[in-house]
């Protein structure tokens, strides 16, 4: 299964926040942002709280990648 996070990327550029803002508002170490960046896994408590942080649904974040 592949997943992408390009969705978060442009979702943090419309809101005008970056990468270390989203870490640290999140809480969450910079290894787990380097996953994030390398659309690696996360935990889904990791996302949760992505989610809450922006008022968004999972689905504006993460998208499944058909091969």
């Amino acid at each position: 299964m592949s997943f992408t996070y390009r969705k978060l990327w442009k979702l943090l550029e419309y809101k005008k926040m970056n990468r270390e803002e989203l870490r640290i508002k999140v809480g969450m170490s910079s290894a787990t942002l380097a996953k994030l960046g390398k659309n690696k896994s996360v935990s889904m408590e990791v996302l949760g709280r992505i989610c809450k942080l922006l008022n968004c649904d999972i689905s504006d974040i993460v998208e499944y990648v058909h091969h």
